[in-house]
């Protein structure tokens, strides 16, 4: 399948999933996080993150005053669940990789919610990309380059597009400047899902 648009190198799969592939891929999230409830991860420097976050996988990707990285249970001390077939289905049919993830990053954005640029790079491989789903509202998504502080370009997501991050494109910095609360019906209280998946060893 090829990508609807492509920007620095970064292959942008708009409307993906279908309303219905939509309302399923939240039910399975609902079960992860039953299994791993959401939290409010820290930076190193003891502030709280806007996004409320879970994981499933064989690991889970966290943030306190120690700092960033992977870990193989959630802080409440039980294993992270696993990853759901529709989610692992998706990788298959786009990430063109024969290796699994290992981690599905859960992102849970409110009414107000942002995301600072960065980069993913706690993962002991960069050849192996990283795969994103968006549900729920908008996302207004900012694109760099793999520097810190060079030019910026952004776009909106919308439920049901995926991003894949690889190759070139895979130290990008990006981040989500914000949302538009309220702009889908999928979510009954509205707010925005991002999954994010990636191979960690």
């Amino acid at each position: 399948m090829e990508p609807s648009l492509t920007l620095r190198g970064i292959d942008v799969y708009r409307s993906y999933l279908d309303r219905p592939e939509q309302a399923a891929l939240v039910d399975d999230i609902r079960g992860i996080v039953t299994a791993a409830p959401l939290f409010s991860p820290e930076t190193r420097w003891g502030k709280k993150m806007s996004v409320r976050m879970t994981s499933a996988g064989r690991f889970g990707w966290i943030s306190d005053r120690s700092g960033y990285r992977y870990a193989a249970k959630h802080p409440n001390g039980e294993a992270w669940p696993p990853i759901p077939e529709r989610v692992l289905d998706i990788w298959q049919a786009l990430a063109n990789n024969h290796r699994l993830p290992e981690c599905c990053l859960v992102n849970w954005y409110g009414e107000g919610a942002r995301m600072g640029l960065h980069q993913d790079r706690d993962e002991a491989d960069f050849s192996f990309p990283v795969l994103s789903v968006s549900l729920g509202d908008e996302g207004l998504f900012r694109v760099g380059t793999d520097a810190r502080k060079g030019p910026t370009e952004s776009f909106w997501l919308r439920s049901g597009d995926v991003v894949v991050m690889g190759g070139a494109a895979r130290l990008t910095y990006h981040g989500v400047d914000r949302i538009r609360f309220g702009s889908s019906t999928l979510l009954p209280q509205g707010g925005r899902i991002n999954l994010t998946l990636r191979v960690v060893t």
